[in-house]
């Protein structure tokens, strides 16, 4: 059964290049969103289980993935704020990581994305 997943970021070329990826391999993109506030939004009027996982860019205008992640984690239903979230950025320094899992988020994948490490960091994420 294809995985549910919501892409947020502020660049539509990353978001189409992301959703191409992803559904040639499986994967069903549920929505997309240009900032955190709206995938807060998005995943607070959601079904809970409806999504599976989250792409989060880190730096976007309005609300930033880190903050995203901190509101998505502070959520009241445990579905929700269980899904797991996965950074998506170029700052690829071992303290963006440590930023990243310390918002919240699963796992980390620098841009620009290796096809390989997205799928390795996919499967580990969803298991």
């Amino acid at each position: 059964m294809a995985k549910n997943v919501l892409i947020v970021d502020d660049a539509a070329f990353m978001r189409m290049m992301i959703k191409d990826i992803l559904t040639k391999n499986g994967y069903n993109i549920a929505a997309e969103a240009e900032n955190g506030k709206i995938a807060v939004d998005m995943l607070e009027k959601s079904k809970p289980g409806y999504y599976q996982l989250i792409l989060m860019d880190v730096q976007m205008p309005e609300m930033d993935g880190y903050e995203a992640s901190k509101r998505i984690r502070a959520l009241k239903d445990e579905k929700l704020s269980s899904i797991p979230i996965l950074a998506m950025t170029a700052n690829a320094f071992e303290e963006d990581k440590q930023e990243a899992l310390k918002s919240g988020m699963d796992g980390h994948i620098a841009k620009p994305i290796d096809i390989e490490k997205l799928f390795d960091t996919l499967s580990m994420a969803l298991s």
